[in-house]
């Protein structure tokens, strides 16, 4: 019993300490608010353009790394397939925290922007599947994308919005290019 009381004082103190050392009022100057728009998610339109706006911008545009989150179930995966560094073709699975501590810096230093070029959309009831061809850019500038693929996207509608429960892409290779009839016109 005396263990535990020196533990639970311990643990308090430290909290205290802590809590000390954290400004009370954050400087306007240095901390980013970041907006969530929930009305974004009420349509699956609207929820699959939020996905491609949020993980889009120059080199040094700083991304809305919440509202990236908001977008997607608590249980959502984006899973990426393609080849590894020695060549051998791997699935590798994230949680959005995941994906924004794997990709988030480099996107930053180093511009990314994905354009969606032409979807697929099936419904049925609450659910949907969105085949969302991309292009991907360094910059806005840019004339030709660096990588293209599919996003292979679905959809829960809980009766109040549209969540991202997955996300599974694939990169366009000269083995597997994309299909016609997943691209524009």
């Amino acid at each position: 019993m005396r263990q535990l009381v020196t533990i639970l004082a311990i643990a308090l103190i430290s909290t205290t300490v802590k809590a000390q050392d954290i400004p009370k009022t954050p400087k306007t100057d240095t901390v980013k608010v970041q907006v969530i728009d929930s009305s974004k998610v009420l349509t699956l339109n609207g929820t699959i353009k939020a996905l491609y706006k949020t993980i889009s911008g120059e080199k040094e545009e700083e991304r809305n790394w919440e509202f990236f989150k908001y977008l997607f179930h608590p249980d959502a995966k984006l899973i990426a397939f393609g080849k590894d560094v020695e060549g051998t073709q791997k699935v590798r699975y994230m949680s959005p925290n995941n994906y924004i501590n794997n990709a988030g810096k480099w996107m930053v230093e180093n511009g990314f922007i994905e354009k969606e070029i032409h979807k697929k959309v099936e419904v049925f009831g609450n659910i949907a599947h969105v085949f969302s061809t991309y292009e991907a850019y360094m910059s806005k500038a840019d004339t030709e994308p660096f990588m293209r693929g599919i996003n292979s996207i679905q959809l829960l509608n809980d009766g109040e919005r549209w969540w991202i429960v997955n996300v599974f892409w694939a990169q366009e290779t000269w083995r597997t290019p994309i299909p016609k009839r997943y691209l524009p016109n």
